[in-house]
């Protein structure tokens, strides 16, 4: 018997920039698309049912999701920006939506992410990449009478490039203990999450993070945490690699005990190289608390004797 998922939607933000659109210039929304809708799908639909109103050379696709100069615009031109958005929930909310129908019901917030470095270019080195997470808020939730809702605030979070690395150990992390615990279990997924993570070929992905951010303390005391919170990070990956390697062990067959055992000297040569990245600690988050000063009785006698003339 097959079991009947509920399809929910995709969410696609839109900006419209020119005077041609009349009302709609610098109008922001959030599309509600059906969920198997891409990119290339809705920027194409758009593009060619305003090329009907205003004509072929006119409407123009930003390919970019930065944020835009109208200053650098053709004024006789409609541009359209369209970017992929998924719906955002900050921690206390994720305690309470944990179904897969929480997690798409009376949604308003959403986010999306923009790579870019110092220098103006998209991408960069580890040490220079950085990351801004732009949070959009609707006037209503979607499910909604109506497929587009207008955004009437937006929030911009810049992540350091510290920060970035942090954000993609926890992914990796993360899609580790998925496939290590789904139910029921599947071992290709398994093995190709391993595979991205300590198969030969990709060792320099969490090797290279290791090296640029935790080869040396950073001088910058408040860089000092987020140090430290990725050596946590990669602790907790490097267990979740044990645990991937043990779980995929127990579901191979013998014409893959080979396989597995090429993964296994994979991850060991990994964690050796980890090891000393991971396991230097710096030394002053770990001081110890100087001990509170109590006053003598004598002298705090004296400061309840002078509030009392006080009073």
């Amino acid at each position: 018997m097959f079991r009947l998922q509920r399809m929910f939607g995709t969410y696609f933000r839109v900006g419209f920039y020119g005077c041609r659109f009349g009302d709609l210039d610098e109008q922001e929304f959030v599309y509600k698309e059906p969920s198997i809708t891409k990119l290339a799908e809705i920027s194409h639909r758009l593009e060619e049912f305003y090329s009907e109103r205003f004509g072929d050379d006119v409407v123009a696709i930003i390919k970019d999701s930065n944020p835009v100069d109208k200053s650098k615009l053709d004024p006789n031109k409609a541009y359209l920006q369209i970017t992929y958005v998924e719906p955002f929930f900050d921690t206390y909310e994720l305690k309470e939506r944990i179904t897969y129908f929480d997690k798409n019901y009376n949604l308003r917030t959403f986010m999306y992410c923009t790579p870019f470095t110092l220098d103006g270019r998209a991408h960069g080195d580890l040490h220079e990449q950085y990351k801004r997470k732009t949070i959009l808020t609707t006037s209503h939730a979607f499910p909604y009478i109506k497929t587009r809702i207008n955004i009437i605030h937006k929030e911009e979070i810049i992540l350091m490039p510290m920060e970035v690395a942090i954000e993609d150990m926890q992914k990796k992390t993360q899609e580790l203990a998925f496939a290590t615990h789904q139910d029921p279990a599947d071992s290709k997924m398994l093995q190709m999450v391993l595979q991205g993570c300590v198969g030969t070929t990709v060792n320099q992905g969490p090797l290279e993070v290791a090296q640029v951010f935790l080869s040396e303390i950073p001088e910058d005391p408040k860089l000092f945490r987020h140090h430290n919170k990725l050596r946590l990070c990669f602790k907790d990956f490097t267990k979740r690699c044990e645990d991937a390697l043990r779980k995929n062990k127990a579901l191979i067959g013998p014409d893959q005990k080979e396989y597995h055992r090429e993964l296994e000297r994979n991850y060991t040569k990994l964690r050796e190289a980890l090891f000393p990245l991971i396991n230097r600690k710096i030394p002053q988050l770990y001081r110890p608390m100087p001990l509170p000063t109590i006053p003598s009785q004598r002298n705090s006698l004296s400061r309840s004797s002078f509030r009392r003339v006080e009073c």
